[in-house]
């Protein structure tokens, strides 16, 4: 039975996936309630966990390395006390394979090696090399949403991803390229990323650890 997870936790942790956002921005993660989410944010603010900054038009929040650490030992106690750690390691060994698949694609969407140029730029004028790419990325799609039923399974804030990543699918065969690997949408690569750190964090690992 999927389980809810606890609204300071959510507003941590969606700063976290996101990096770098506002406060709409962090409620829309997680469909909070823009007020309290809000509140919740200065309350990690007067904690050390996030801060504010403002870089021209752009303002919003940033995980500390305190609020990282946080963010980390509320997951740690969520997994324990729904017992869903099993599930999430076995999922994130499963991720593995279909994550290297997805960095090549979106290798592959960038580049068309020439012969003259190994680090060619794809200029998407290749039908058939486009083609493939989005075929390949449509596999990973398939693996990826067993994987993501699993997850939300155990835990509601997991839900989701599938979904997203379908949608990016969608319009990038649409003819929309930048909806594979944009950093400015919600993309493929935008949402694969997301995913990754999320599973990384929850079970308090690093990404080099998977090397």
């Amino acid at each position: 039975m999927t389980q809810p997870s606890a609204a300071d936790l959510l507003a941590l942790h969606a700063v976290r996936l996101l990096g770098f956002a506002d406060t709409p921005a962090v409620a829309r993660r997680f469909t909070l309630d823009p007020a309290a989410t809000a509140e919740l944010l200065l309350d990690a603010q007067a904690y050390g966990w996030v801060s504010h900054a403002q870089f021209a038009d752009l303002r919003g929040w940033s995980l500390t390395e305190s609020g990282r650490a946080r963010d980390e030992a509320l997951l740690a106690d969520e997994l324990d006390r729904t017992g869903a750690r099993a599930v999430v390691r076995d999922v994130h060994a499963a991720f593995l394979p279909l994550n290297a698949r997805l960095r090549q694609a979106c290798t592959d969407w960038q580049l068309r090696p020439s012969p003259a140029d190994r680090l060619t730029t794809n200029d998407h004028t290749d039908p058939a090399w486009d083609a493939r790419v989005l075929a390949d990325l449509a596999a990973v799609e398939t693996g990826l949403t067993p994987l993501a039923e699993r997850l939300a399974g155990v835990l509601a804030r997991f839900a989701g991803y599938d979904e997203r990543f379908g949608a990016a699918l969608r319009r990038a065969a649409a003819g929309e390229a930048r909806w594979v690997d944009g950093t400015d949408v919600d993309s493929c690569h935008r949402v694969w990323f997301e995913l990754h750190e999320d599973l990384v964090a929850t079970l308090g690992t690093g990404r080099h650890a998977e090397a």
